[in-house]
């Protein structure tokens, strides 16, 4: 049995889940997510936790098993807490400024480039303009977000330049061997 899967959810005080069938939503202070789970599991809530059990004992049902809990887990402390995500930018004369629901990156184009946010993403620039933090309370979202932020420029492999995650570490290459 999935040793993630069995572990019980704790639902701290302030937040509801309902499982109606295969729609699951979980109502917290920071706002409300809903999700549809597969077949071959099922959620029960029971008083202050909720448990995810697999119908059968199939290939399938086993690997969504753990899927379904940690989702479910997820989604409890979006709810509760939120999500953070941060990126940096180097390179020079790179810089991000923040514009109600949009960023917009000088990244080394000719013109600057305006990715706008999606509902339930908001952004935050530091001072220098080279931070920048993401919350949200939808795990998934919040990182498919950054990831297309980080596409508009990834960092080169030589010098290192772009768009990276806080704390990613880059192998550069090396560059021409000069004769």
């Amino acid at each position: 049995m999935s040793r993630i899967g069995k572990k019980p959810i704790a639902i701290p005080k302030g937040v509801e889940v309902r499982a109606s069938g295969p729609r699951i939503t979980v109502k917290g202070p920071k706002g409300e997510l809903s999700w549809t789970h597969p077949d071959g599991v099922s959620v029960a809530v029971e008083g202050a936790e909720a448990v995810v059990t697999r119908k059968s004992n199939a290939k399938p049902a086993r690997a969504l098993h753990g899927l379904t809990r940690a989702l479910l887990q997820n989604m409890v402390t979006g709810v509760t807490e939120g999500f953070k995500r941060e990126m940096e930018l180097s390179g020079v004369g790179y810089r991000a400024q923040g514009q109600g629901d949009k960023l917009v990156l000088s990244v080394g184009y000719s013109q600057p480039v305006e990715f706008k946010l999606p509902a339930g993403v908001s952004a935050e620039v530091d001072k220098k303009q080279t931070k920048i933090t993401l919350s949200g309370i939808d795990k998934q979202q919040l990182g498919q977000t950054a990831a297309d932020i980080k596409a508009v420029r990834p960092p080169d492999s030589y010098k290192g330049k772009g768009i990276r995650y806080a704390g990613e570490r880059l192998k550069l290459k090396a560059g021409k061997a000069a004769k």
